[in-house]
């Protein structure tokens, strides 16, 4: 073992420390490891250590962010999201299968964070109407959302990082398509765990009420239906606004004619006042449901308030504000400042089924408003204490056609081969912001560049690996050790070895360390490389013992776990992953080249 090798070794051990032990972000820790592997002379030079912030993973990534970023900002994700959810109709075991599903398609082409986003507040909603702790279908949702990635090229970030790398190594990119038959094995085996044995595993943690504990705070509104909507003459059930919004009907108003908590076979009508309850984001998606719209929104007839410049924020009532023990009609509350009121939430506080307008308001009250920015700024603060903006969750459905299909030509474009996966995805990114689906400053917001630091700066230290011998010093431990027990052993090894460094590190930087050994294992063995680069693919999101995975983290709170139930309920999992890829990769890539 030379010094150089020993000295990369080294840097493996402090890179595991650092980003297991999270005193540093990891994007800071990953430039650190940069830094050490360029400054020491006859390691790498600085063009070699920065080649992989020029490289083609780095621009797809670049790119596949703000065109997801469109679909989220239109409403798309949202809208599939909640469609698809509404087929269980509110039975348990049903429900539960029926999100998998939904999550495991939309997490096929977009990452698995932004699936489980979407598909959480859908989920804890659904189960809230079947009666079924969230705790029992967060988890699964989480997993599921994991399983897909699997499926296709920009399913998960990983797999555009390990096929860049491959492309450096000299072999061809991984296809678009091409993990399908692998990942969808994988997939289908993982759902069936999921929807029959995980149930038994997960724990039923109903804990505190998920609406107090974090934030979901739920308001009373009114639609309306309008002339010629689809859903006159439906009763309720038909209509099933409930599973479409995921808002519960409180009431109807019907000219002078009140109905408080109407029956399922309530016919609607047009003209009808709906008085739903519901959180922010759910009424917000009113616009998308089709067949009712926010009453404030249907009389509002200035253009501007359809608008990119609208935004919706919540304001609480203060305690010495004018508007307190008043009603809004008596304040004059839109004429004053120009903002209209889509929903009032009152604490708990009896509703019945009056109009908004004449609900006595009191300290404490929150109101979502929606209003020009320089509506906002004339507020008197003293009457209301702006909290949060909801502008985000105010998808400009109107555009939703443009980024789904400027999303959809750009993946059949790639998956055709007409043009590179770079330039196919690139394309898309201006015409999302020339059509106004996305302003600049979205698109720039958008990309995660604490990912692209990570994966940077990780391929500079897998250059290091190769350059100074230290994955060839690997590569010869692993052959001695496996290579009698045949090439099937050596997948095993490196699929365990990610796994295992997965859970420290990031999916894409334990990918990034394994790739180099695995090429090099190839090389001394005459295995096929691209079947251990696709084992280190598979294995590298397979995130299912820790909550560490960004889509596990965003259910380990709302679901009430703890660290050990990832473990409980992800082992099973991870080892019908294990099996099944060794059973399936060397069928669709052989091992011996």
């Amino acid at each position: 073992m030379t010094v150089e090798i020993a000295y990369v070794l080294g840097l493996l051990v402090v890179a595991l420390v650092l980003f297991a032990w999270e005193v540093l972000s990891v994007d800071v820790a990953a430039l650190l490891i940069l830094l050490a592997v360029t400054v020491p002379p006859g390691l790498l030079t600085p063009q070699e250590a920065l080649a992989g912030f020029g490289s083609e993973t780095i621009l797809v990534l670049i790119a596949l962010f703000v065109l997801t970023a469109g679909l989220a900002r239109t409403g798309v994700i949202e809208r599939l999201g909640r469609r698809i959810a509404t087929l269980a109709g509110g039975r348990p075991a049903v429900l539960t299968r029926t999100i998998l599903v939904s999550a495991t398609a939309l997490s096929s082409f977009i990452s698995n964070t932004v699936t489980t986003a979407v598909m959480l507040p859908v989920a804890i909603g659904s189960a809230r109407r079947a009666k079924i702790s969230v705790s029992k279908i967060l988890m699964p949702l989480a997993f599921a959302s994991i399983l897909a990635g699997a499926v296709t090229l920009i399913g998960t970030t990983t797999n555009l990082v390990v096929s860049g790398e491959m492309v450096r190594h000299g072999l061809d990119p991984i296809g678009f398509f091409e993990m399908a038959p692998v990942g969808l094995g994988i997939t289908l085996v993982g759902l069936a765990y999921l929807a029959f044995v995980a149930p038994r595993l997960v724990p039923d943690r109903t804990g505190v009420e998920v609406v107090e504990r974090y934030g979901l705070r739920t308001f009373f509104s009114e639609v309306i239906v309008p002339p010629g909507s689809s859903l006159a003459g439906k009763s309720l059930e038909e209509a099933r606004l409930a599973e479409s919004t995921d808002l519960h009907v409180v009431g109807i108003r019907r000219g002078r004619a009140k109905l408080l908590s109407p029956r399922s076979s309530t016919a609607l009508m047009e003209g009808d006042v709906i008085l739903v309850e519901g959180r922010a984001e759910d009424i917000l998606s009113v616009k998308d449901a089709g067949g009712v719209e926010i009453r404030s929104d249907f009389e509002l007839s200035d253009p501007d308030l359809v608008s990119d410049e609208v935004r919706m924020v919540e304001a609480m009532v203060l305690p010495r504000s004018g508007l307190a023990f008043r009603t809004l009609a008596r304040s004059r509350f839109r004429r004053q400042t120009g903002l209209a009121v889509l929903g009032i939430h009152s604490g708990g506080r009896p509703t019945g089924v009056r109009a908004l307008s004449t609900r006595r308001l009191e300290p404490g009250d929150v109101l979502l408003l929606q209003g020009r920015s320089e509506d906002f700024e004339r507020i008197d603060r003293d009457d209301l204490l702006l909290l949060e903006d909801r502008s985000g969750h105010h998808p400009r459905s109107f555009r939703a056609g443009i980024a789904a299909v400027t999303f959809a030509t750009a993946a059949a474009v790639a998956a055709s081969g007409l043009l590179p996966l770079s330039i196919a995805f690139l394309a898309g990114v201006p015409v999302l912001i020339l059509t106004r689906c996305l302003t600049p400053q979205e698109a720039y917001e958008s990309v995660d560049w604490r990912l692209l630091v990570l994966i940077g700066s990780m391929m500079a230290f897998g250059a290091a690996l190769q350059k100074t011998g230290a994955a060839d010093y690997l590569a010869g431990l692993m052959v001695a050790g496996l290579s009698p027990m045949g090439g099937r052993a050596i997948l095993a090894g490196f699929f365990i070895l990610t796994v295992i460094l997965t859970q420290p590190m990031s999916n894409q930087a334990a990918a990034l360390v394994a790739l180099p050994i695995a090429f090099q294992v190839a090389l001394q063995t005459q295995l096929d490389p691209r079947a251990l680069a696709m084992g280190i693919a598979f294995a590298a999101s397979c995130s299912f013992l820790t909550p560490l995975e960004p889509a596990c983290l965003l259910v380990y709170g709302p679901g009430n776990y703890r660290f050990l139930d990832f473990v409980r309920a992800g082992s099973p999992l991870t080892l019908l992953v294990f099996a099944a890829s060794m059973v399936l990769i060397p069928v669709f890539w052989p091992l011996q080249a």
